[in-house]
């Protein structure tokens, strides 16, 4: 394609044209998936990082009218997104460590029945609702993939996320608001 037609395709864009929208996303979804994949070394998290961007594209397209090089503009926006996830993935990792390291060395530390943990795990795991329970235990426990829980439940891939988002904050919040109060039980009667 011509800069020429590219850019008649941008301004289309950035005026609502859903086909043109459409033609830009198949030209270059692929190339972006790879590029992506370098970067992350992970294709589900390419394949939603290409998502996310050709949806903020899409929903910033007034800028594309002033676009003059949309394969560059294309490829920085993916980079940018790229690294702000992994390091978003970094940091979740992070304080997920973190926070099953300070409560297995408080049950060691105090000799605290290691079995109270999993019991309150188990309880926040059953008070979830019943999708997000199934999303969490297919994700968690079975070790599956996104699409791989998409694909058994019936659901997309961005439910699967949201739902495994949601949970892993109930689950934590109900572990630590419960967790104390067996510790401190535990604690005295020892």
């Amino acid at each position: 394609m011509s800069d020429l037609s590219e850019k008649n395709e941008l301004i289309k864009v950035s005026e609502g044209d859903e086909i043109a929208y459409s033609r830009l996303y198949y030209r270059y979804h692929q190339q972006l998936g790879k590029h992506v994949f370098r970067i992350t070394n992970s294709m589900d998290l390419a394949e939603e990082i290409v998502q996310d961007v050709f949806l903020k594209i899409w929903l910033n397209r007034e800028v594309l009218a002033g676009v003059h090089n949309f394969k560059a503009y294309l490829f920085v926006i993916s980079k940018n997104h790229t690294l702000n996830c992994l390091r978003k993935l970094s940091n979740e990792r992070k304080h997920l460590n973190d926070f099953e390291e300070s409560y297995t060395r408080i049950l060691i530390d105090s000799s605290t029945d290691s079995n109270g943990y999993y019991t309150i795990l188990d309880e926040a795991i059953n008070r979830l609702p019943p999708q997000q329970q199934q999303v969490y235990l297919l994700s968690r426990h079975d070790r599956l993939r996104y699409a791989e829980v998409a694909n058994r439940m019936n659901i997309s891939r961005e439910s699967v996320k949201k739902y495994l988002q949601i949970a892993t904050f109930s689950i934590t919040n109900y572990i630590l608001t419960n967790f104390h109060t067996v510790l401190f039980i535990s604690i005295i009667f020892i």
